[in-house]
């Protein structure tokens, strides 16, 4: 099935012969018309990943066998076909699934598919407040005002200062504006946290990821959801694939193998993530940090937090099949990550009670916790001291 917003071009292929079935519109109860009058419970129907595969193939499921999602880009003979039409499209999705060299895409549970879409909500909510702070910066910048002096120019302190700047009334208003569609976009934000922390705090992967330096509620999260079952992951340098964080090669003949800049393929936003995560554990004292500081020396700092979150997906990649927490885990900074993700599902304060995560304010266990992985940090490097870099060009040893 060659699928479209609109509708979808079907054709089957039995016994080498090919057989047009027409165009199917890409709703839900033409699509189950279909699927009682031409499919049986002995079919596979093959479908490109789009925006709506995963609707398509959840309800054509119960009718067939099987329901292959390929991988669109990966379908080159597709994409470079000198006669394109729906119907070859079809055509040729079903030849390669027949040969067994269709590229095949995971389709997730219902669980996964939706914390999936729950953190893209989040997402999308970020980046329009993003937008907006940006216009508002841009309107303080166009009349000569200064920088804001405080870390948040929507908070109570950055209104407060906000209200004082002379701007012309139009863009005053226009100004006032923005702050209330910001409100509006920040209590959105945080029903949607409220559900995510829901799943976090019912779900031990979650919170297992959440041990590494680095890694938040949202991190953890959109990392699992992009992850899924970590079983079908035979080695760590699938999942590092996967994510994208392994480096393009380019080799042919007798010539040598060229190293490029990381493919990209696979899940961006959590490849964004564990970015973003590796620049938060560089700052934390343990190996991690000693890991990048040895990259960034030779490399510069891009480069190195690059390399650190393709480390953590290594990482990630044993915690999971091994079932066990990142071994110089924090406890009190834990269990305080913990209590945030409780709060933010809307578990009562409970200000007299001090459960676990108040281990973190008390200077000397959060000293004593600091001193053991900064001794972590300190026989990683004095370990990765002794290693030899090779000159480029230089073969590994037999």
């Amino acid at each position: 099935m060659d699928i479209h917003r609109v509708a979808a071009e079907v054709v089957a292929l039995f016994e080498g012969k090919l057989t047009k079935l027409g165009r199917v519109p890409m709703l839900r109860e033409h699509l189950e018309a279909f699927a009682r009058r031409e499919l049986t419970h002995d079919d596979h129907v093959v479908i490109e990943a789009t925006g709506n595969a995963a609707s398509v193939a959840e309800l054509l499921a119960p009718f067939v066998e099987r329901v292959i999602v390929a991988n669109p880009k990966q379908v080159r003979m597709i994409a470079h076909a000198k006669i394109k039409t729906d119907a070859i499209d079809a055509a040729v999705l079903a030849k390669l699934y027949a040969t067994g060299f269709l590229p095949e895409v995971w389709v997730p549970d219902a669980r996964t598919q939706a914390l999936r879409r729950q953190v893209a909500r989040r997402t999308q909510l970020v980046r329009q407040r993003v937008r907006l702070k940006n216009i508002i910066q841009s309107i303080l910048h166009a009349h000569l005002v200064p920088p804001c002096p405080h870390g948040n120019l929507v908070g109570i302190s950055g209104r407060k200062w906000l209200a004082k700047q002379i701007v012309p009334p139009d863009e005053r208003a226009a100004i006032e504006r923005h702050l209330g569609q910001i409100d509006v976009i920040e209590a959105a934000l945080k029903v949607v946290e409220a559900e995510i922390a829901g799943e976090v705090l019912a779900d031990p992967v979650i919170r297992r990821i959440m041990t590494l330096p680095g890694v938040d509620m949202m991190v953890a999260t959109g990392v699992a959801a992009a992850i899924g079952d970590v079983r079908r992951f035979p080695d760590p340098q699938k999942l590092v694939g996967y994510l994208g964080l392994n480096p393009s090669v380019r080799q042919s003949g007798e010539g040598p193998a060229y190293h490029g800049r990381i493919t990209k393929q696979g899940r961006g936003q959590a490849r964004g993530m564990l970015v973003e995560a590796a620049w938060a554990a560089a700052r934390s004292p343990g190996p991690l940090r000693a890991f990048y500081q040895r990259i960034a020396a030779r490399r510069g700092k891009h480069i190195a937090a690059v390399a650190t979150a393709r480390k953590l997906s290594m990482i990630l990649w044993h915690m999971l099949t091994k079932e066990t927490d990142y071994i110089w885990v924090r406890p009190a900074l834990l269990a305080r990550k913990l209590r945030n993700v409780e709060l933010k599902a809307g578990m009562p304060a409970e200000h007299a009670k001090r459960g676990d995560a108040y281990d973190y304010n008390i200077p000397e266990r959060r000293a004593a916790e600091r001193a053991q992985v900064e001794q972590a940090e300190q026989d990683y490097a004095r370990f990765i001291s002794r290693w030899r870099s090779r000159p480029r060009g230089e073969a590994r040893p037999a």
